[in-house]
């Protein structure tokens, strides 16, 4: 990969940005550990923009994150022990309830773990 600078003043700064159409089929988890990158990690941020790593990065971090959010979830269902379809018919009111609270905190505990963590 070949790198174009522009000149700034006394310096030479690289010409990196991103190509916004490739970042389009990551999920809401891939989008935040970019966000997150860019606002508090700078220089993790340019060093896996420069290696042409970034990409992978996020993509692997959305995929975990998805896996995971996925069977925290259903560990908290089978940990209730409430939560089924006897339920869902009874009262579905409450049936939502619990799951979006499972949901809750299954996202809040990968968030903290993928997202807010230097695993590089």
């Amino acid at each position: 990969m070949e790198i174009s600078y522009k000149k700034c003043g006394d310096y030479s700064l690289p010409n990196l940005s991103l190509d916004d159409r490739k970042y389009e089929n990551l999920n809401k988890y891939g989008l935040m550990r970019l966000n997150y990158l860019k606002k508090n990690k700078k220089g993790l941020y340019q060093s896996l923009l420069m290696q042409d790593k970034l990409y992978d990065h996020l993509l692997s971090v959305s995929k975990e994150s998805e896996d995971k959010v996925n069977l925290l979830i259903n560990k908290l269902i089978e940990l209730d022990g409430t939560i089924d379809e006897k339920l869902k018919a009874e009262n579905e009111m409450l049936w939502v309830q619990k799951m979006n609270k499972c949901k809750s905190i299954a996202e809040e505990i990968v968030i903290k773990e993928n997202i807010y963590e230097d695993k590089i």
